[in-house]
């Protein structure tokens, strides 16, 4: 069961860029740094060792004004190399601190070795198994030939103990509580994170960006959850006792239906979104943009503009929290 969804995930969810963007090294101090991006004081770079025997990378980015830490699950095409200036900038608009790390199997994060026959052998036995052949044989064929066996293969299973292993980094070694995390999701980042929010009940809020409601609802509009699909959000996001912000692209026949002119994420249908958004229990105002992608909501304007709105409505609502808790004797 668990070597088809792997098999599934590693085909059509991950796409770590080869080579890495970046190289880890120790300095004279023995301080780890990512030579390719700028050095800064305010910027740890960590391994990270998981439960399944993955070394990650990641990144801390300090801020001295933070209230709040926001941990960020990347997308499926981009490494930490790529994403840091994007982090830096988070961390300097929203007044957060903010930890991103690498999947196993994405940038210099390790994960367990998988050849291109091995592959092929698992999808035709698996398939046949589980009498999935004919569905499948098509995107199998199709991908067959395409740069999709890395040597260090990401998996389903893998993102949920690396989101973990960074959870917990935060918790032991930045003394970070759940009620001060946010935890941001982008792509298939939003299957990391939905699993990790289903589980901590007391975080501070979730966003998810341009999120999937699974893996085989991306490729097939599936209406009931299959026991070899991945990254069930669907399922999960019930579970999820926070404020969620959702944020997508929306499709231009829907224009009316949301007050906005857009454009369809063109590999993440904007229903993704809308049905997460439907499903949680605790609601924030979704953002459905316009004009954008699937990877560049970050260069629009009002992204960042309702993101940090998010973040200040829940550094206000925990506040008045604290402040009725005191009033009541509970908190000390």
């Amino acid at each position: 069961m668990g070597g088809i969804t792997s098999s599934i995930a590693a085909k059509f969810a991950f796409f770590p860029p080869s080579p890495p963007s970046y190289t880890v090294i120790a300095d004279a101090g023995g301080r780890l740094q990512i030579p390719e991006v700028p050095r800064r004081d305010d910027v740890d770079v960590l391994r990270l060792r998981t439960r399944r025997g993955s070394e990650i990378v990641a990144v801390h980015v300090k801020h001295p004004k933070a209230t709040a830490t926001l941990l960020y699950s990347h997308g499926n095409a981009a490494d930490l190399g790529q994403m840091f200036e994007l982090f830096v900038e988070l961390s300097l608009r929203l007044r957060i601190n903010l930890m991103g790390y690498d999947y196993s199997g994405y940038g210099r994060s390790t994960g367990k070795g998988v050849t291109h026959n091995q592959y092929l052998c698992l999808d035709m036995f698996e398939l046949q198994n589980t009498k999935c052949i004919l569905f499948f044989f098509p995107l199998v064929a199709h991908h067959k030939t395409s740069t999709l066996f890395p040597l260090k293969q990401p998996s389903e299973y893998n993102t949920y103990a690396d989101i973990d292993a960074v959870y917990q980094c935060l918790k032991e070694q930045y003394g970070v509580k759940d009620e001060q995390l946010i935890v941001y999701g982008q792509s298939v980042g939003s299957g990391p994170t939905v699993d990790l929010a289903s589980r901590v009940s007391n975080l501070r809020g979730v966003v998810l960006h341009s999120p999937i409601l699974s893996g085989l609802r991306v490729l097939y509009p599936v209406k009931r959850t299959f026991w070899f699909d991945i990254f069930k959000n669907s399922d999960k996001i019930s579970m999820v006792n926070c404020p969620v912000l959702v944020i997508h692209v929306i499709k231009s026949d829907e224009v009316t239906l949301f007050h906005s002119q857009g454009t369809s994420d063109e590999v993440v249908d904007c229903s993704h979104g809308k049905q997460l958004w439907e499903l949680c229990k605790e609601k924030y105002e979704p953002l459905w943009l316009s004009g954008g992608g699937h990877c560049n909501l970050e260069i629009y304007p009002e992204f960042i503009r309702h993101l940090k709105k998010f973040v200040l409505s829940l550094n206000k609502s925990k506040a008045a929290t604290n402040v009725k808790c005191n009033r009541n004797g509970a908190v000390r």
